[in-house]
């Protein structure tokens, strides 16, 4: 019994999903430079009738906007892409251009008959020069970290550090000019990190960037100075600390020799009794006795 029902099931499987036509592109992966004006082709086979329905969709980082739609182009794009049968061109493009275009195509009479061809377009720029941050003055002992930093490059650029002029290889034991220096440096991230800094660490420092778009772009030389530990200058902080420890300690033995910090016993409760006097009689005595609080 399932026998007969088998083509009935497929039909209303690709009636729900569509069905995929032919849709395909000539230039899956385009990299041109900053200021062209690349080509994006579409072409779809003939399933699709004289009258076909063709959209073009950009997608960038999780977001999606039309570029060709009803037939026309939308308003981001009226000034800077041209629609040609049935490919994009997109004018002087920019980074910001980076991204997925995707062209689909379906049938007017049928739309559950589409395809789709997908386009990656990298946008190549080269890098501008790089800055560089060189901490001017060090003591022995201490971590140092360089830096050497570059943005508009796409893609993006790895770094390079040179020493008087000389290249430092990113491992300082494979040269025989740097195999005494300890540090670690990061093509990708630019830095350059002494994790304890010696006295032949010092010099004039330069870093470039580069990432195979136009020339090698060079940064400014900056001096790192390595300085001993001023030893003498602790003891001599020590030494002033102690003695104003001292002074504070004379003046406080001082105060309390003179009675600064005695108690003030006059802060209690008197009772003062005097006798009465011996001229008065009996008949007129009188308690003389007095208080004082």
């Amino acid at each position: 019994m399932a026998g007969p029902f088998l083509p009935l099931l497929l039909l209303a499987v690709f009636s729900c999903f569509g069905t995929k036509a032919d849709v395909s592109t000539s230039t899956p992966f385009i990299a041109v430079d900053a200021g062209n004006s690349p080509e994006l082709l579409c072409s779809y086979t003939n399933d699709f009738g004289p009258n076909a329905r063709i959209e073009w969709k950009f997608s960038k980082e999780g977001f999606e906007s039309f570029v060709y739609v009803d037939g026309k182009l939308t308003d981001a794009y009226a000034n800077r892409a041209e629609f040609f049968n049935t490919g994009l061109r997109l004018k002087n493009v920019t980074p910001k251009d980076n991204g997925t275009y995707t062209c689909e195509v379906s049938k007017i009479s049928d739309p559950q008959l589409f395809g789709k061809a997908i386009i990656n377009l990298l946008v190549r720029v080269a890098p501008s020069v790089p800055t560089i941050q060189v901490p001017t003055s060090v003591t022995t002992g201490s971590k140092a970290e360089l830096r050497c930093m570059e943005t508009e490059g796409n893609p993006p650029s790895t770094f390079k550090w040179y020493k008087g002029k000389i290249l430092m290889p990113e491992n300082p034991k494979s040269s025989q000019t740097f195999q005494n220096a300890s540090y670690i440096l990061d093509a990708n991230a630019g830095t350059l990190t002494f994790n304890s800094v010696s006295k032949d660490d010092a010099g004039e420092y330069q870093c470039s960037a580069s990432n195979g778009i136009g020339a090698e772009q060079f940064s400014s030389v900056v001096s790192m100075e390595v300085n001993d530990v001023n030893v003498g200058g602790i003891v001599a902080a020590v030494i002033v600390v102690i003695l104003i420890l001292a002074l504070i300690g004379v003046g406080v033995w001082f105060l309390w020799r003179r009675g600064s910090f005695k108690r003030d016993s006059s802060s209690g409760k008197k009772v003062i009794y005097s006798q009465p006097s011996e001229t008065r009689s009996d008949r007129n005595f009188q308690q003389t006795s007095s208080f004082l609080v």
